[in-house]
């Protein structure tokens, strides 16, 4: 994940690979910004409380959209990747009459805080950089009063996707069309069906994927009814102190930061057991009993666990954790909505 004040402070001493990777990216972006390709500011979904929203874009080069706005486009998955980081850009940030500015990472990311007069509900942040033009990115401000959440998993848990198989998880992320990606089933229904009966609940999107899919990974949660919410995922490539971000340390550095800010909040973590969510899951409920409803896993075929990269897991689990939370698990959305309500989770 970006740091909170990104690109505000210098880091002395970068990895080698953070330094080829900046070294070519330097020589590239010269010959595109000779081709014609301009500065374009991605927006990200924030979320907040009252008084505070945490505000997430990213700044890119790109190839001039020609195309007509507000058209839906079948989108490749490699198109989602053919975008340059534009570095240490400054980023202007509007919100209820208040101005602020802060400098996009080496990645081109803005992770920030800042402060704001957003009602609970939904609300929005304008964005502007110098040479582009402004845009609104949508932020989520959570009602103090609510006390219920829902964390999801994406991979595996509200899109097929197969994950970790190298190859075929490259087909999904570089080839395949988007609208050609498999919902899981009962999935949508039953988060709806939590917000409904939790009013202000938020649903918060989790993943260890790349934010370079994240436009696309919006497209497809709306397409297939899914409660609009922040999705939290992470970036590719060397960091300022190694070669490869870690997706278990993303997920725990994410899930520890939400507790830290929104302590009176108690989520049902939602994901599957065909990578390490019940493992994540179970320490974050050791850690942070308070702020545990639940945990709901989505249970995978023995086919689906072998092809994912995993042992199929014995369906006679515990239903309840080590520190006491409700542990459902079943194949749908339907059964777990089932057993939810048997739990007393609804």
């Amino acid at each position: 994940m970006p740091p909170t004040s990104a690109g505000q402070l210098a880091i002395p001493n970068l990895h080698r690979a953070a330094r080829i990777e900046d070294a070519v990216h330097a020589v590239v972006e010269r010959r595109l910004r000779r081709t014609g390709w301009r500065i374009n500011i991605i927006a990200y979904t924030g979320y907040g409380a009252p008084g505070w929203a945490r505000v997430m874009c990213r700044v890119l080069l790109g190839r001039p959209d020609t195309r007509q706005r507000g058209r839906l486009e079948k989108v490749r998955g490699w198109r989602s990747f053919t975008t340059l980081p534009a570095k240490h850009v400054t980023v202007t940030i509007e919100t209820g009459g208040v101005t602020h500015e802060t400098q996009a990472d080496r990645s081109g990311f803005v992770d920030i805080v800042v402060e704001t007069n957003l009602p609970p509900g939904w609300g929005s942040v304008r964005l502007s950089v110098q040479d582009a033009e402004p845009v609104e990115a949508p932020v989520r401000i959570l009602d103090p009063e609510v006390r219920f959440g829902v964390l999801s998993d994406i991979d595996d848990t509200v899109m097929v996707t197969a994950l970790p198989r190298p190859l075929l998880a490259a087909w999904n992320t570089f080839v395949l069309d988007e609208h050609a990606r498999m919902a899981v089933p009962g999935m949508a229904v039953l988060y709806e069906r939590l917000v409904t009966a939790h009013p202000g609940a938020p649903v918060f999107y989790l993943s260890t994927g790349a934010w370079n899919v994240a436009p696309t990974l919006t497209r497809f949660l709306s397409r297939h009814l899914y409660p609009a919410g922040p999705l939290l995922l992470t970036d590719w490539g060397p960091t300022h102190d190694r070669w490869f971000r870690s997706g278990r340390e993303h997920k725990r550095a994410t899930l520890a930061r939400l507790a830290k800010e929104f302590p009176d909040v108690r989520w049902l973590l939602v994901g599957d057991d065909g990578q390490h969510d019940p493992e994540i899951y179970r320490e974050f409920a050791a850690a942070h009993p308070d702020n545990v409803a639940g945990v709901a896993i989505r249970r995978l075929s023995p086919t689906q666990a072998v092809l994912a990269g995993s042992l199929p897991v014995p369906h006679d689990s515990p239903a309840e954790g080590p520190i006491g939370q409700k542990w459902l698990s079943a194949p749908d959305g339907a059964g777990l909505w089932t057993l939810l309500r048997g739990a007393g989770l609804v």
